[in-house]
């Protein structure tokens, strides 16, 4: 276990002189000299090489994540070469209040850091191109590059200088946030037949961060965009499911399912989910199936530092998370696993009226469902047949897990004509709107309309049903609307057991 008092020897005490650049040549070193008990691990010690192996290429960018998420405070920053993150120039305390962000005169403070490096390394280089005698210090830097990779890794190093805060609070937060999820996550990758640890995920994409938005769009604990998210999960004004971790989750679980397949690996299919599959496949078709190769050498337009770094992340991650006593002895407090009820709803209806048949209010609801989105919790669109609800744990014993269908008063019902019954919410919507203009789109009756006869009719010759597949309708949901399972649904139409893909304006076969 780390010492409690190893906190205060995290930060070089490193002034601004001349000696700096030749003192952190020497302690970057060896990350691990700030984890005496750990000791520099080997790919071997990040468990189950096979899966998610780490090769030579990318050892140093696992230590240098592993010190962002456990080592390095909120307060703390590295400034070091962003190719070759085990070359590292310094890490010292930001001056000053810290805050979410920098203040502006930390900003110019840093700016100064950086300069000062980018100065050192472009005279550096100058003097090894001229072949000019070089200081003790000149000579430590050098080192550190050749061993990095070679002379050339100094050639350019001026305009790499990168600086990274550490964020060991707030990942320590969500790692006991992650005690709510964990548990679930494990079961959906089961479920799909992938590896458990992909449930470590959501510490690089969110830090389990249930409303954690990027500024590109990408949203929810996974961080789906909302193209991705709608291949796998309902993503439109009214119903988010980025933002349910459970649904986004087996959203996760069936990407991350298709990427192995098509890119067959692990590291390779978990940096999809940052570069997308078409670039790692790209990347592939250059330099193989090696993670680290593509590390290394792939220079595909759109794959930069956090792409190249991505997998490492993940690593470092699963090796922080899943030993909280080496990174965080002052303890972790777990938040309770997800315990919640859940149903799918069967026919469209207000959240009011949900909220009412299970004695409850429309805000607890909301709290408990966050992809629900404002129009759906302030009133003004029903929540459409197939969404899921969860329900406080428990309830679904004491009350019918289905409310009734929703009716309008009498005295609007009365008014408008009887409206036939429809295969889908959204057309059960429209249909309703054209005789309703007046009122808000509300469920039609199950009962379909039927003329009376009054001559016996012959039965009917069993005919094959299809559903035309509509922009943002996943396999799942054309299931529920058709009341049949999703397995029955690639029977009916000849699909793979692990096949989730559909298009709009494919014609599936429902029911026969």
């Amino acid at each position: 276990m780390r010492p409690r008092a190893l906190n205060a020897r995290l930060v070089w005490a490193l002034p601004i002189s001349a000696g700096l650049l030749l003192m952190a040549g020497c302690a970057s070193n060896n990350l691990d000299s700030q984890l005496s008990d750990t000791g520099r691990q080997t790919s071997r010690d990040y468990g189950d090489a096979r899966t998610f192996p780490v090769p030579a290429e990318i050892q140093d960018n696992v230590d240098f994540w592993r010190h962002v998420y456990g080592v390095w405070s909120r307060g703390e920053v590295a400034i070091h070469d962003d190719e070759y993150l085990g070359v590292i120039y310094e890490v010292t305390r930001i001056p000053g209040p810290i805050q979410a962000s920098y203040s502006a005169s930390q900003r110019a403070w840093l700016k100064d850091r950086m300069d000062h490096h980018r100065s050192r390394l472009a005279g550096l280089e100058q003097r090894v191109r001229d072949n000019q005698p070089l200081s003790a210090d000149d000579k430590a830097l050098l080192d550190k590059f050749k061993r990095a990779g070679g002379v050339g890794a100094l050639y350019g190093a001026s305009e790499r200088v990168r600086a990274q805060r550490g964020i060991r609070e707030k990942f320590r937060r969500g790692v006991e946030i992650s005690g709510r999820y964990d548990q679930t996550f494990r079961e959906i990758m089961r479920q799909y037949g992938l590896p458990e640890d992909l449930a470590y995920l959501p510490h690089v994409e969110s830090s389990f961060q249930s409303n954690a938005r990027s500024s590109a769009g990408a949203s929810g604990i996974w961080q789906f965009m909302p193209a991705t998210g709608r291949q796998y999960m309902t993503v439109n004004g009214h119903i988010d499911e980025r933002y349910d971790p459970i649904i986004a989750a087996e959203g996760a679980a069936r990407y991350l399912s298709e990427a192995h397949r098509r890119l067959g690996s692990w590291p390779l299919a978990i940096t999809s989910y940052n570069h997308g599959q078409g670039g790692i496949a790209n990347a592939k078709s250059q330099h193989g199936g090696d993670i680290g190769r593509i590390v290394k050498h792939y220079k595909g337009s759109a794959f930069g530092f956090a792409s190249r770094n991505y997998y490492a992340e993940f690593i470092a991650a699963r090796e922080v998370a899943s030993h909280p006593e080496r990174y965080f002895p002052e303890g972790i407090r777990y938040e309770e696993p997800w315990k919640y009820d859940k149903i799918v709803l069967r026919d469209s209806m207000p959240a009011g009226h949900l909220a009412q048949h299970y004695g409850t209010s429309k805000q607890q609801l909301a709290e408990m469902n966050l992809h629900w989105r404002d129009p759906v919790i302030k009133g003004d669109g029903p929540l459409p047949a197939g969404t899921t609800v969860w329900l406080p744990a428990g309830m679904t014993r004491r009350i019918a897990s289905q409310p009734p269908a929703y009716t309008r008063p009498a005295a609007v019902a009365r008014a408008e004509p009887a409206v036939r019954s429809v295969s889908s919410p959204a057309a059960t919507r429209t249909a309703v709107a054209k005789t309703t203009p007046k009122t808000k789109p509300v469920a039609a009756s199950k009962a379909p309309v039927v003329a009376k006869s009054s001559t016996k009719a012959k039965p009917a010759k069993a005919q094959t049903r299809y559903h035309v597949v509509k922009p943002q309708e996943t396999l799942y949901r054309v299931a529920v609307q058709n009341g049949i399972s999703v397995e029955e649904l690639r029977k009916l139409n000849k699909m793979r057991p692990d096949d989730n893909k559909i298009l709009p304006g494919q014609r599936l076969i429902v029911g026969i």
